[in-house]
């Protein structure tokens, strides 16, 4: 019963909203609520009633009444102090309000431009020039002038391959001197959607094939890229695998001899486990998790993308790692849109787009609403010992958005929380904090169903709360109360023993105790129902 009790309370409450149009249907103790209000609560809970008798509005109406009784008796003890509830709500109100602090059109967009990236793969190759992990602004302006004159040597008719060995910052462009590696020249191969940081892969995706990219950048730095081809994807293909760690001849004979026993009908499976170097999956005779594009060494990749056939095999080929058999299980090609749109969505809201969601809120929010910077306040800009000015020289208003006012300290205490980001940089992201805070905070003006759900689960809490107290607790510790209530009631249950039925009586007093609550609180609140407007209201299910 405990665990229902939550679960039915949030169907049956609602916050009295004001609305224009609806009528007083009934007060308590001077509190109005509205025909909307109950409306609202009834009609939410008519696909869970499943007799005529239930949907009665009078019985209804009467519930209703209980439960807003049993919700102000909450409030009047001061439930909603209680360190449980606080800490509750709180998470409870993070939870809700995630989705508003993302825009669901831009995220859409997102999710169908995931979906093209996906189905289709790009071929590209780029140049690096590396910015500090905390970039001065004389570090990024740097970068940027550097990468520009770069692009415009390719732009007039440089090599890109060459190029980028002579300047490019990423260590994979140049041959490894050390082990022999030869460099990859800045070609990064095909990639699809989430194989990169987004803004790499939206760079590749909006240029031409065939052009080079302008400067952007990274958390590595500034890059720029050209584009080779665009091809519709493979999709992902599942093998298995026989490694030969060896890369002697004495490997390659073996890896041969193995070749030839599959020839000879042998079981792939058990050769793996027989043969394979590979610890992590030769007891699984071979299984490699399913992978796409540009996830395994070129090689392996190829050889594993020209088996045409579920069962076939290729011939021994050579990796860094060793000699290699594999054998096609199954290829996974691209899923329609239907079929994948809510895992893209699920990768879009949890990956580094979402960053791009809320700035697109946040932007909104700009917009909307009256944001004011105090110039004057952001001369602190310019002090050395910002971070260690006393509070009490902190306390001009530097940003107000509408009615809120923020002063200096605020942002000096959220400078000290952060990385060493240059200070104009970091009040911007303390200003887009802010609004999106301002919003958060003020969600239940602006979003009446979230003021709605977050207003439902506050009573519901309550009420659990105040329920455990004055029922639950009281019967299941009042062995006193609860044997008197079977002696008083002894005709009912006999010829049985209090023990033997104790969870039915136990339950019978909880409704005894609970329908004694009702009585007394409705004896000490004034409760008016406006009768003409109960019955247009019957009378409009009536016709319904």
């Amino acid at each position: 019963m405990r665990k229902l009790v939550l679960l039915v309370v949030l169907g049956f409450s609602s916050i009295v909203f004001a609305q224009k149009k609806s009528k007083v249907l009934l007060t308590i103790d001077g509190e109005k609520i509205t025909i909307s209000d109950f409306k609202r609560v009834y009609e939410k809970n008519l696909d869970a009633i499943d007799n005529e008798e239930a949907k009665d509005v009078e019985k209804n109406l009467d519930l209703f009444i209980n439960y807003k009784l049993k919700v102000k008796e909450a409030y009047g003890i001061n439930l909603d102090t209680l360190t449980s509830y606080v800490r509750e709500m709180e998470t409870y109100r993070n939870q809700l309000s995630a989705p508003y602090m993302q825009d669901s059109a831009f995220i859409n967009k997102l999710v169908k431009d995931a979906y093209f990236r996906t189905k289709n793969e790009v071929k590209a190759k780029h140049i690096l020039i590396i910015t500090p992990k905390t970039p001065s602004p004389k570090d990024t302006l740097e970068a940027y002038q550097k990468i520009v004159k770069i692009r415009d040597r390719i732009i007039k008719g440089e090599d890109f391959e060459e190029v980028a060995i002579e300047v490019s910052e990423d260590p994979s462009t140049r041959d490894d001197q050390k082990s022999g590696k030869p460099g990859n020249r800045g070609n990064l191969g095909y990639f699809s959607a989430f194989r990169m940081v987004y803004p790499f892969e939206a760079a590749a995706y909006n240029t031409k094939v065939g052009e080079v990219s302008e400067p952007f950048r990274t958390s590595f730095g500034y890059h720029i890229l050209k584009v080779d081809s665009l091809r519709q994807s493979k999709g992902e293909v599942e093998v298995a695998h026989i490694l030969i760690t060896d890369t002697s001849t004495n490997g390659e004979a073996l890896a041969n001899e193995v070749y030839k026993k599959l020839q000879s009908d042998e079981q792939f499976g058990a050769l793996a486990r027989q043969y394979s170097g590979d610890v992590g999956t030769k007891s699984k005779g071979g299984k490699l998790r399913q992978f796409g594009p540009g996830m395994m060494v070129k090689p392996f990749e190829d050889a594993a993308y020209s088996l045409q056939k579920e069962g076939e095999y290729s011939k021994p080929f050579q990796t860094r790692f060793g000699w290699h058999i594999v054998q096609l299980i199954k290829k996974h090609p691209i899923a329609p849109f239907s079929e994948m749109e809510s895992d893209l969505k699920s990768k879009v809201r949890s990956g580094d787009r979402a960053q791009l969601s809320q700035k697109a809120v946040i932007n909104k929010l700009k917009k909307k609403y009256a944001i004011v910077e105090n110039e004057q306040a952001k001369d602190i800009f310019n002090r050395t010992d910002l971070k260690s000015i006393s509070k009490d020289s902190l306390q001009s208003i530097i940003l107000s958005i509408n009615d809120l006012k923020i002063t200096q300290e605020q942002f000096v205490n959220y400078l000290n929380k952060s990385t060493d980001i240059p200070v104009y940089q970091s009040f911007e992201d303390f200003k887009d904090s802010e609004i999106l805070s301002y919003y958060k905070d003020n969600l239940e003006k602006s979003e009446p169903e979230f003021a709605y759900t977050i207003q439902e689960y506050k009573d519901g809490l309550l009420l659990f709360e105040l329920m455990q107290q004055k029922i639950w607790e009281k019967s299941s510790k009042d062995s006193l109360g609860l044997k008197t209530f079977f002696n008083d009631h002894i005709k009912e249950y006999q010829p049985k023993v209090l023990d033997s039925i104790k969870g039915q009586v136990m339950n019978d007093y909880q409704n005894f105790l609970e329908k004694n609550w009702i009585s007394d609180l409705r004896r000490k609140s004034v409760i008016d129902v406006d009768k003409r407007q109960l019955k247009k209201l019957i009378k409009f299910y009536k016709s319904n």
